[in-house]
């Protein structure tokens, strides 16, 4: 896959996965990364997937209507990427925290839904429900922030409710912070996400 990789000046904090939203590329977050830990190895990653030339981490069929086989199949294979890339750069496996932006903020989800020990944490801005029916793995050892807007018109506040509250049950330690705002990620949810990864590591 695509990718950045920058080694942190501290080795002991955790590596920052970086997860773009649709269109974007592996560059978008990486003032984000700087804000939350300036210290820390950041991998930033561009999805595999184009729709009408926008990267993607994985097919959809509509807006907000996911492909749920392709969803697994591009979770695996960034599960995958992450040990291989854990492995040539030499950082902790173990000690990864996401952060994605919507489309990215799903495939994030999507690797806690099917994997136990795939993250340490995320942060989760504006994110949906990557799939549903499912038995979550065990995720006592993970927390989770996630920002959402209430007036947002591609998540709706319910979905993110819904997110928490599976999460929740798989006993994952979630965060829920709510922005007055729509879908577009902002300073202070940013502001927000730093004061929540301070407290976790």
């Amino acid at each position: 896959m695509e990718h950045i990789f920058n080694k942190g000046k501290d080795q002991t904090k955790p590596t920052l996965l970086l997860l773009h939203g649709t269109g974007g590329n592996e560059f978008d977050l990486l003032p984000i990364a700087e804000q939350i830990d300036g210290e820390a190895s950041v991998l930033s990653v561009r999805g595999n997937v184009l729709e009408n030339g926008m990267p993607r981490f994985f097919k959809r069929l509509a807006e907000g209507v996911f492909d749920e086989e392709d969803l697994v199949f591009r979770t695996e294979e960034l599960n995958k990427f992450l040990d291989h890339a854990a492995e040539k750069y030499e950082f902790n496996r173990s000690s990864m925290i996401a952060i994605g932006y919507s489309n990215g903020a799903n495939i994030a989800a999507s690797l806690l839904f099917h994997y136990e020990d795939a993250l340490k944490g995320a942060i989760l801005h504006h994110p949906m429900v990557p799939r549903r029916g499912i038995q979550l793995p065990n995720l006592q050892d993970i927390s989770v922030f996630i920002a959402a807007g209430k007036n947002d018109p591609i998540c709706p506040p319910e979905e993110s409710e819904e997110l928490q509250s599976l999460l929740k049950k798989a006993n994952a330690k979630v965060e829920l912070f709510w922005l007055n705002g729509g879908h577009q990620l902002v300073t202070e949810e940013v502001i927000e996400a730093k004061k929540w990864y301070e407290k976790i590591i």
